[in-house]
């Protein structure tokens, strides 16, 4: 099968150094992989063409890179399920981080990020005389995230950090999760509190990127959302983050869908009318366009609400 693979290329030692594609033509077997047809293209046609890889199985993470627009293990991606009907695939280096050349990323903020939610055990009280214990249980339910082999495909295509550099992320989440929920650990408040801070737990926009790519089904997203759950239940500081969670459940309960004017006036507070009056621009584009959504009394519930109710009151009542 001739495959067209169309490279995003970039050589910081050219002038000017702009990014730009390349195609090659190659000749590919079924059981081919892109990372396979990669090195043949390097080995073959062009040399000069740069990518990280290493185990070749799936377990290092090193060859991460978009393939047709989203993240992936470049090892684990076959050739012919990514080929379009002309027979074309397009490789990218990953989003999300400076690129080196070509493929290659430079990764060093994705390790500053996982860094500063503190990648290790803290445990509290007197050190026992052998080893701290854990039940299997609460082991087996830390496998999956424990999975994670950081090769920052979360990241690379995750929305929210694309608009806001200062949000961890959903590796270093992930990460943060599985200290926060392994029982040998005591710092779960503390960890709690400083994801709680602007640039943490609340600033995931939910978009489920993150599960989309991971290669090892780590579910950062779920992770993320446990974690927020962890931090109402520890009752951290309000913020602007958790009042939103509050308050858009509680719209939901109360009309059964949701009223976006009194989320975004709920989440901030009547007080904050600096916030609220940096909105003004978007509700004045939103009003010219027909778009400005019904609230208070003229945001009606939804017909057969008592049963949607009686659905979150069972929620309520789960242990």
């Amino acid at each position: 099968m001739i495959t067209t693979f169309r490279i995003r290329r970039f050589n910081p030692e050219t002038s000017p150094s702009m990014p730009y594609f390349q195609e090659y033509k190659l000749d590919t077997d079924r059981a081919d992989t892109v990372l396979d047809a990669l090195i043949h293209i390097r080995e073959t046609l062009d040399e000069s063409l740069t990518l990280r890889c290493s185990c070749r199985g799936a377990i290092c993470g090193s060859c991460a890179m978009r393939i047709n627009g989203h993240a992936a293990l470049a090892c684990k991606t076959k050739v012919q399920a990514m080929a379009s009907e002309r027979g074309i695939v397009q490789v990218e280096p990953m989003n999300n981080m400076p690129v080196i050349k070509d493929l290659v990323t430079d990764m060093a903020g994705f390790w500053e990020k996982v860094r500063q939610v503190q990648p290790w055990l803290q445990p509290a009280g007197q050190e026992p005389e052998a080893e701290y214990l854990a039940s299997a249980e609460s082991m087996n339910h830390l496998t999956g995230v424990m999975g994670c082999i950081m090769c920052g495909a979360c990241v690379s295509d995750c929305a929210a950090l694309e608009v806001d550099e200062r949000f961890v992320g959903p590796a270093a989440l992930a990460k943060a999760y599985r200290f926060v929920a392994d029982p040998r650990d005591g710092a779960g408040r503390s960890r709690l509190l400083a994801l709680n801070e602007p640039g943490g737990m609340w600033d995931c926009t939910r978009c489920m990127e993150c599960i989309e790519v991971c290669p090892k089904g780590v579910g950062a997203m779920d992770r993320i959302m446990s974690l927020r759950g962890q931090g109402i239940q520890a009752e951290v500081p309000s913020t602007c983050g958790a009042r939103h969670a509050e308050v858009f459940a509680d719209l939901i309960y109360r009309k059964g869908r949701l009223d976006e004017p009194m989320l975004a006036v709920r989440t901030f507070g009547l007080r904050n009318l600096s916030r609220l009056l940096s909105l003004l621009p978007m509700v004045l584009r939103a009003f010219v366009r027909g778009k400005v959504p019904k609230t208070g009394p003229f945001h009606r519930a939804i017909p057969g609400l008592e049963k949607f109710r009686r659905l979150f009151q069972r929620m309520e009542e789960r242990p």
